[in-house]
């Protein structure tokens, strides 16, 4: 483009030299042929006047003097023209100049700096210069590099984020695997001499199946990128009694989790296995980060079912409130506990999903986790 640009300036004062040179030669006068001429009208008013004939003189005086007349602009123009055409050249130029600067130049700038961009350096600026008539998409381009640049950083923080949880449920299977494979090989080698060793083993090999299962559910759930593909089947659930059933299997063997069934029937619209994942993340969460006793109730109005869960630990600092049901994303407080930051992720989709909201409060002891349904029916038991 610069060529082009400068080979048209060049033409430009080039055709401006030539039309002024054209007409400064075309109109100026040889001065020996003019001589010549003047000379002859002399002699001509000379021979007349020796003849007597007195009537011509007048006339040829008077031509010759208009002809005389003619000479004298001739040579004004030729100083005027070359100036003329200087001062034309000047202010070609002089707009060609300015053209230069003003347009050319900052659109280079954004051309290298699209090609920077394309090539992938994301960390040189791009100075908006508000002088010139470019400086709006000056700015719009840098905005462009600098969201570019977050949403490539945000992209490589997850991808570590991924590994890193796929690293971990991949180390937390081989733990119960091996002790599978111990019970297994202790009732191979019939160290169960005894029912209540070998229903021991058993047991002992069936939670752990339980815990592989888990485990690997959440490497699924963590593998689907776009929830959207996670397959929902809403049915009418009896909340209640699925609470208490659900707190209960996960809860067999410890007491930290506390749940009265209330004196109701309250049916909603659900899916029950996405609904049995809601409530295993939420206990598993307490009993992960806050470390305490849970207790958990269900509160019925007229239109709503609120299940809540209540956890005496440190609760969410406020400054990751508004991002703690974001994808990946893990409390300022988590400390060295191990997770994925979906626990809270999963949960809000499965809610509204399901029609519903989940809220999130901080107490001085503690955090409360409310899930609000809405309601197909109720009824006292």
């Amino acid at each position: 483009m610069k060529l082009k640009f400068f080979s048209l300036m060049i033409l430009s004062c080039t055709l401006v030299i030539i039309v002024t040179g054209a007409l400064f030669f075309s109109d100026r006068s040889d001065p020996e042929e003019a001589k010549s001429r003047h000379i002859i009208a002399l002699n001509e008013i000379e021979q007349l006047a020796k003849k007597g004939d007195t009537e011509l003189i007048p006339e040829k005086t008077r031509m010759l003097a208009e002809s005389m007349r003619r000479e004298i602009p001739g040579e004004n123009h030729s100083v005027n023209g070359p100036v003329l055409g200087i001062l034309a050249v000047v202010l070609i130029a002089s707009v060609f100049i300015y053209l230069y600067f003003s347009v050319i130049k900052p659109f280079d700038k954004l051309k290298d700096f699209a090609a920077r961009i394309s090539s992938g350096s994301l960390d040189i600026p791009l100075y908006r210069d508000r002088s010139n008539y470019f400086g709006a998409f000056t700015w719009a381009f840098d905005s462009m590099r600098k969201e570019i640049n977050t949403a490539r950083r945000c992209e490589k923080e997850a991808v570590e984020n991924n590994k890193t949880v796929i690293a971990t449920l991949s180390h937390d299977i081989k733990t119960p695997i091996a002790s599978i494979r111990a019970y297994a090989e202790g009732l191979e080698a019939n160290m169960d001499v005894t029912a209540e060793k070998r229903k021991k083993y058993l047991s002992v090999i069936m939670s752990k199946c339980d815990e592989v299962s888990k485990l690997t559910d959440d490497l699924f759930l963590h593998s689907v990128s776009d929830l959207d593909k996670l397959e929902i089947n809403p049915e009418n659930i009896e909340l209640s009694e699925f609470l208490e059933k659900a707190i209960g299997d996960m809860c067999a063997d410890t007491d930290d989790v506390r749940y009265k069934r209330p004196d109701l029937k309250a049916v909603i619209k659900a899916d029950k296995n996405r609904m049995l994942q809601l409530v295993e993340n939420l206990i598993n969460n307490s009993r992960k980060y806050a470390k305490s006793d849970i207790d958990i109730s269900l509160l019925i109005s007229e239109k709503n079912a609120e299940i809540h869960f209540r956890d005496h630990g440190l609760g969410i600092p406020d400054k990751d409130m508004p991002f703690i049901f974001g994808k990946f994303y893990r409390g300022s407080n988590c400390g060295r506990e191990q997770g994925s930051g979906l626990g809270l992720y999963i949960v809000d989709y499965i809610v509204k999903r399901s029609g519903g909201t989940v809220l999130l409060h901080n107490h001085p002891d503690g955090l409360e986790t409310v899930v609000c349904l809405p309601l197909i029916k109720h009824d006292t038991l």
